[in-house]
């Protein structure tokens, strides 16, 4: 009979602290309007081309303020996709490329986050999944802080995400020699969420 209730009393404190961890978490949206996510190749081996994706969403779920326990997810319609000439965004949409007509969506959910013991440096960790591939990446994540406006009391919190990815993991571009686009391609975003 003791060992019944001790059961029963550990199964309703897991319960307690299961809601507890639920209801602690906290939910932030993308602020688009302040937010970019861009992209270089070098061209040639002389020039780098730059680029960014005009449409995203992206959200975090976090229970600790420093973000330590953040997940970040974001879906990227890749039409969106903007390097300032219509000619060379035509061409990253089509076959050669992106194929956005069979893969119109580019997504990332992020596994884990780990300290690099600077203070808001964090290696964030996630699978990524565009051209029909899937792949593990790791990036550099600095939560760069929060801000309340004064006029709404709304908060938000900036973020830095810096890597690089191989357009061959993904297989896009392969009949483009990195001599002529670098197989590398340095990713930047700038990201600012407000809390819900």
């Amino acid at each position: 009979m003791k060992t019944a209730n001790l059961k029963l009393v550990s199964m309703l404190v897991a319960f307690f602290v299961a809601g507890i961890t639920t209801i602690a978490q906290t939910t932030w949206n993308v602020d688009n309007a302040h937010s970019k996510i861009k992209f270089s190749t070098v061209h040639n081996g002389i020039s780098d081309v730059d680029g960014w994706f005009q449409e995203f969403n992206s959200t975090i779920t976090a229970s600790k303020e420093d973000f330590s326990d953040a997940v970040f997810e974001l879906t990227i319609p890749v039409e969106s996709i903007d390097t300032g000439v219509k000619m060379r965004d035509d061409h990253l949409r089509s076959a050669d490329f992106f194929e956005v007509e069979k893969y119109p969506t580019m997504t990332y959910k992020s596994t884990s986050i780990q300290p690099t013991g600077k203070e808001n440096h964090y290696k964030l960790t996630g699978q990524l999944s565009m051209h029909g591939v899937t792949k593990t990446i790791t990036m550099d994540l600095w939560y760069r802080g929060n801000y309340t406006n004064p006029e709404n009391k709304a908060t938000s919190a900036g973020f830095k995400v810096t890597g690089i990815l191989k357009r061959s993991d993904f297989n896009i571009g392969p009949k483009f020699p990195s001599a002529m686009i670098s197989d590398d391609v340095a990713i930047v975003a700038d990201l600012e969420y407000i809390k819900q």
